[in-house]
C-alpha cells in the first residue's frame, strides 16, 4: 500500500513554495512523520513528512522546482522494495541571463510526466495561478514579465511582484544589460526563495511608505543597575528566564504605543485600522536570514513572559524551525542591531507595519550631567516611521517616552 507526500497547506495567503532540499533519496527507508524534503516558502523553511512507514518512491518534484499547496512530491511504499533510481538534479547556474533547467547526468528511470508539468513544458513561461491573479488585476501579460522563476521558466508570483516594482519607465525605455561575464575567481549562487522576498518587501516598503527616522539617545546607567541587582533573583523566580534589555525595551515601547496610537496602526487603502492590542515583531537573525517572529497580545505579557518568547523564537531562527503563523500578523517591530555591533543604524519598516525601533551598542561617552561630565553608558536609538500616518511630532514624542521609560524603569510600574 503506497501513500503519497503532498506539499502541506502552508498558511494564510502562502500558496506556492520551492523545493528547497530533499531530505531521502529513492529506496531510502523512512519511519512515519520522517522529514523528507524541505520547501521554502516566502516567509520560512517547512519540512514535509513521511505519511508512514515505508520505502521512498520517485522523486516527482526536483530541487529549485516551485510547487503549490496539494502537489505530490514522492509516494511512500509500505514494506521494503528495490531502490529507486536516483532524481535528476537541477544543472549548476549558468550565465547571467539564462535560466536554468534541470538536467539528466545519464538514461535513468524516470516517473510518468503528470499532465500538468506537460502542460507547462508546452507553454513556456505560462504564470502559476497565484501570479496571473496579479498579472490580471494589474493588465500585465507574460510577454512584459518574461522568463520566471519557476519551474520549466513559468512565472512565479515573485517574478509578478518584482516586474511591478520596477519603474515603468525603466522597464520600457532602458537599455538591455549585456550579460555579466563572470570572473573564474567568483561562484554564483542562486538567492534563496526567502532572500528574494526579504529584498522585495524591503524595496516594495521604500516604494509605498514615506520613511522618515527620528534619533535620539538613552542612558543605560539604570537599567544596568536593575540588571545586575535583579538578575539572579528574576532567573530563579522565573524557571531561569534572563532578565535582558529586549524586554525591557519592550515594556517600554508597550507603554508608549498606547500613548501613541497612530505608531500601532496601519494604512488599509484610504482608511486607517487603530489597535487596543500590541503583536510585538523581534527581528532575529537565522541561517537564512534575518525574519521577525511575533509576540502576540504582548501587551498582556509580563517581564518574564516576553524573555522567555524571545529566546524560544530565537532558538527556533537558529534551527529553522519557526512557524508561519509566528511570523504573521505583527503591528509594531523592534531590531537591535546592537548585537552585531551597529552604533547607529536606520531600519526599515516591516510592511504594512508604520514603525519600528532599532536599537545599538552601548557605549561609554562622556555625558553632560547636571553640569558636570560624567561617563555613562549610552546607547542610541532609532524610530523609523510612515509619515502618511505618523507626525513628526508624534514620533519624536513616542521616541522621547521610550528613552523616559528605560532611563526610569519605574514608570513602567507606576504607569506614568
Amino acid at each position: 500500500m503506497s501513500a503519497e507526500i503532498k506539499v502541506p497547506t502552508l498558511g494564510e495567503s502562502v500558496t506556492t513554495a520551492t523545493v528547497a532540499k530533499w531530505l531521502k533519496q529513492p529506496g531510502d527507508s523512512v519511519s512515519a512523520d520522517d522529514p523528507v524534503a524541505e520547501l521554502e516558502t516566502d516567509k520560512v523553511s517547512v519540512e514535509v513528512p513521511a505519511p508512514q512507514a515505508g520505502v521512498l518512491g520517485p522523486l516527482l518534484v526536483p530541487e529549485g522546482a516551485e510547487v503549490e499547496v496539494g502537489t505530490v512530491l514522492s509516494t511512500v511504499e509500505a514494506g521494503t522494495g528495490k531502490p529507486a533510481a536516483p532524481v535528476a538534479k537541477p544543472a549548476p547556474a549558468p550565465a547571467a541571463g539564462v535560466q536554468a533547467q534541470p538536467l539528466s547526468t545519464g538514461p535513468v528511470a524516470r516517473p510518468a510526466t503528470p499532465a500538468s508539468d506537460v502542460a507547462a513544458q508546452g507553454a513556456a513561461h505560462a504564470p502559476f495561478p497565484a501570479a496571473q491573479k496579479i498579472m490580471t488585476e494589474q493588465g500585465v501579460s507574460a510577454t512584459q514579465v518574461g522568463a520566471g522563476s519557476g519551474k520549466d521558466g513559468r512565472i512565479t508570483k515573485g517574478d509578478v511582484q518584482a516586474f511591478l516594482a520596477q519603474p515603468r519607465a525603466a522597464t520600457h525605455t532602458a537599455a538591455p544589460r549585456p550579460p555579466r561575464q563572470d570572473d573564474p575567481r567568483e561562484e554564483r549562487v542562486k538567492m534563496t526563495r526567502l532572500r528574494r522576498t526579504i529584498a522585495r518587501r524591503l524595496k516594495d516598503a521604500q516604494n509605498t511608505a514615506a520613511l522618515l527616522t527620528t534619533f535620539n539617545e538613552v542612558d543605560m546607567s539604570a537599567v544596568k543597575a536593575m540588571r545586575a541587582e535583579y538578575k539572579d533573583a528574576f532567573a530563579k523566580k522565573h524557571n531561569g528566564a534572563k532578565l535582558g534589555f529586549m524586554s525591557i525595551f519592550s515594556r517600554a515601547v508597550i507603554a508608549a504605543l498606547q500613548e501613541f496610537p497612530a505608531i500601532n496602526a496601519e494604512i488599509d487603502g484610504d482608511d486607517v485600522i487603530y489597535r487596543e492590542f500590541v503583536n510585538l515583531g523581534i527581528a532575529v537573525g537565522g541561517p537564512n536570514g534575518l525574519v521577525v517572529p511575533v509576540i502576540r497580545d504582548a501587551d498582556q505579557k509580563s517581564f518574564a513572559e516576553i524573555e522567555s518568547a524571545i529566546a524560544g523564537f530565537g532558538k527556533k531562527a537558529r534551527e529553522g524551525t519557526l512557524k508561519i503563523d509566528e511570523l504573521s500578523g505583527g503591528t509594531f517591530s523592534i531590531t537591535n542591531g546592537g548585537i552585531y555591533g551597529s552604533l547607529m543604524s536606520t531600519p526599515i519598516i516591516n510592511a504594512p507595519q508604520s514603525a519600528i525601533l532599532g536599537m545599538h551598542s552601548i557605549q561609554d561617552r562622556p555625558v553632560a550631567v547636571d553640569g558636570q561630565v560624567v561617563i555613562r553608558p549610552m546607547m542610541y536609538i532609532a524610530l523609523t516611521y510612515d509619515h502618511r500616518i505618523v507626525d513628526g511630532k508624534e514620533a519624536v514624542s513616542f521616541l522621547v517616552r521610550v528613552k523616559q521609560n528605560v532611563e526610569d524603569p519605574r514608570r513602567l510600574l507606576l504607569q506614568v
